[in-house]
């Protein structure tokens, strides 16, 4: 006879990326999405925190219902990183939550596996974002059972 197994809790989980011109912020929670887009660059430090408050009261939640903070940690703009690592390193303190970097080219690479072939059991996708004064970041994954591998 199989041992009873508890039951799975929904985790509560707040993410941002501000490495770009655009600022994501999202919560999951309760097995929902609440996600807000918007401009970001240098207005990211003065929008942030109010649109992650905005975002938790549209989902009904509090900053104590969280359980962890995911941040966009790079490649990207350095005032952007600076922002998303500062914010997250504040509320993890004061809410005693873990931290979970996100490499900021697989946010991307997981969008476009998402919109084009949620199903694939393989897939390779090739990142590249604009890094200014005529340079890119760029990076190459691999989606394989239920993973994503670094390849370049």
């Amino acid at each position: 006879m199989p041992l009873p197994t508890a039951p799975q809790q929904a985790v509560c989980v707040l993410a941002f990326d501000t490495s770009t011109e655009r600022l994501a912020v999202g919560v999951a929670a309760a097995g929902q999405m609440h996600t807000c887009n918007a401009a970001g660059g240098a207005v990211a430090s003065a929008t942030l925190l109010p649109r992650v408050q905005a975002l938790l009261a549209q989902a009904g939640l509090a900053l104590a219902d969280l359980q962890a903070v995911a941040f966009g940690c790079g490649p990207g703009a350095f005032t952007g990183l600076r922002t998303a690592c500062a914010v997250a390193q504040g509320l993890g303190y004061g809410l005693g939550l873990p931290l979970l970097p996100v490499d900021s080219l697989l946010i991307v690479a997981e969008d476009a596996r998402l919109q084009a072939a949620p199903q694939a059991p393989d897939l390779d996708v090739a990142v590249a974002m604009d890094a200014r004064m005529d340079e890119v970041y760029a990076a190459r994954y691999r989606w394989q059972g239920g993973h994503w591998q670094v390849l370049q």
